[in-house]
């Protein structure tokens, strides 16, 4: 079963050496990275800079559209029209469906916050404890939402290519 973690740290680094980290550990079959994504926000910035891991693909990746969107929902929302938002809102309903719920979106809302970043990953089997003392400087915040299969399936179904 694939779990969906969202990871912050405290400086705008930290999630792409953890992502690093996590590539390294797959090497050594402590977890599997089914898919991932960036979210960094220097202390200057207005708005985080995203990236998605584009070296993934088969049938554990997202699409850059789920991406696109959950930062959207998440980090962007404030900066979107009228028309738009109503979109948001129903695409945030197909989402809360998939197990990815207003509460969710809020609790990273107001975490990730300039000066830091977040790792958003999809992934399965991993060896917990070596997973998180791997992290840069073991210094990330754990926020977990675990999805089942039916969630993950349908959240496959909303944002098939």
């Amino acid at each position: 079963m694939a779990t969906l973690t969202v990871w912050k740290f405290d400086s705008s680094d930290g999630a792409a050496e953890a992502e690093q980290a996590l590539l390294q550990l797959q090497k050594q079959e402590l977890i599997k990275v089914l898919d991932a994504a960036v979210a960094a926000w220097p202390q200057d910035a207005k708005k985080p800079k995203t990236k998605q891991l584009h070296n993934l693909t088969g049938a554990g990746a997202l699409s850059g559209t789920f991406w696109g969107m959950l930062f959207g929902l998440i980090f962007f929302m404030p900066l979107l029209g009228a028309a738009v938002g109503a979109a948001a809102g129903a695409l945030g309903g197909k989402m809360a469906d998939v197990g990815i719920d207003d509460d969710f979106i809020d609790s990273v809302k107001s975490q990730v916050t300039p000066g830091t970043s977040a790792l958003f990953l999809l992934s399965q089997d991993a060896v917990v404890e070596r997973v998180k003392a791997a992290f840069p400087g073991g210094h990330a915040q754990l926020i977990q939402s675990n999805l089942d299969s039916e969630q993950e399936a349908k959240l496959r179904e909303v944002f098939a290519d």
